[in-house]
């Protein structure tokens, strides 16, 4: 009965981490698509991209290889004003969906 009770929890833990990296994955496809539509006018967005199409505009890899770059500081950034940078309006999920594409693309 014991070992009963510890297979289905184990069965319950494995499908819970699957459905929670099939919605990391799900987030992270949605901000690289929401980030090439939005972003990718002045980023390099891709992890293969080199330079981005403004030199001044730093590529998302490059983000998200910046030492201590967490998504706190990617939200902040995002919902701040810069003036280097267009006032783009997000969503707190759109927002949240290119903070996890851009972490995602640290190596």
């Amino acid at each position: 009965m014991h070992f009963a009770r510890l297979s289905f929890a184990a069965i319950g833990m494995a499908a819970a981490i699957h459905y929670a990296h099939a919605d990391d994955r799900d987030s992270g496809q949605a901000g690289r698509l929401l980030a090439q539509q939005v972003c990718g006018e002045c980023h390099a967005v891709g992890m293969q991209d080199l330079g981005s199409p403004n030199p001044q505009a730093p590529s998302f890899a490059t983000i998200a290889a910046t030492p201590g770059m967490t998504a706190i500081a990617l939200n902040s950034f995002l919902n701040t004003s810069h003036s280097t940078m267009p006032n783009i309006i997000l969503t707190n999920d759109q927002t949240n969906e290119i903070v996890d594409y851009i972490l995602s693309l640290r190596k």
